[in-house]
């Protein structure tokens, strides 16, 4: 138990730490333009990685199976501009009837 509470301590001043840093580093400066307009896209471009890795893999495999026929119809239904539970709820039921099959 001693090794967790010590490991969730390490994290918490290792978060500490990195988000300290960028304030003490730059001492107030601005940053560059270039850059805030790149810092502004990387949430979008990590989070559409993370989609792509869980959708199109399985254990390090490519892999196109009803998990990915679901994102797709859920895709499908947000292009639509069907409200967000419908192209969950459609996206999930795809998926589900595949597997069924």
């Amino acid at each position: 138990m001693t090794a967790v509470w010590t490991s969730i301590a390490a994290v918490a001043v290792a978060n500490f730490v990195i988000k300290a840093a960028g304030p003490v580093l730059l001492g107030g400066r601005e940053l560059p333009r270039v850059v805030v307009d790149v810092i502004a896209l990387l949430a979008a471009a990590i989070l559409t990685a993370l989609v792509v890795v869980g959708t199109f893999t399985d254990d390090g495999q490519l892999s196109v199976d009803a998990h990915t026929a679901g994102v797709g119809v859920a895709g499908a239904a947000f292009l639509a501009r069907l409200p967000m539970l419908a192209a969950v709820f459609l996206g999930a039921a795809t998926a589900a009837l595949l597997r069924a099959v």
